[in-house]
């Protein structure tokens, strides 16, 4: 159980970072990603074309982290706020103007051998699309 809370915090840690190959280096080659309000997408190299494609639009820091791990060790989760920067429009999404957002998030995890072999992110996508949309009059 420690080990994987641990392994969920690197995760964590090298994503603040911007360490996208720190994150790489905990996940299994075949992980299974689950993309918010999306499908699931399959192995690393896949994974690290959605951290450049997010990188591209949006530039967050996830604040208050907290993780849980199963006795076992073999399923986490995690519960966070997601501080961030809506900095270049993303296809389908509304007009990206600098929009700063801050709204909570969280993750459920699969772990084997002390590697990460699904993450399967959330948050509530109608909040977020209210904040970038909110338009500051002065």
């Amino acid at each position: 159980m420690n080990e994987t809370i641990d392994l969920i915090r690197r995760y964590y840690d090298a994503f603040n970072r911007g360490d996208w190959n720190g994150m790489l280096d905990v996940l299994d080659e075949h992980v299974a990603h689950d993309v918010n309000q999306g499908g699931r997408e399959t192995g690393r190299a896949r994974f690290a074309a959605f951290l450049e494609r997010m990188n591209v639009s949006y530039s967050e820091q996830l604040k208050n982290i907290v993780v849980m791990a199963n006795e076992k060790g073999d399923r986490a989760a995690a519960e966070y706020v997601v501080h961030g920067e809506y900095k270049a429009t993303d296809d389908g999404l509304p007009l990206a103007q600098g929009q700063s957002y801050v709204l909570p998030g969280g993750a459920f995890f699969d772990v084997v051998g002390g590697k990460i072999t699904r993450v399967s992110n959330y948050y509530n996508l109608e909040d977020w699309l209210a904040q970038v949309r909110r338009v500051d009059v002065d």
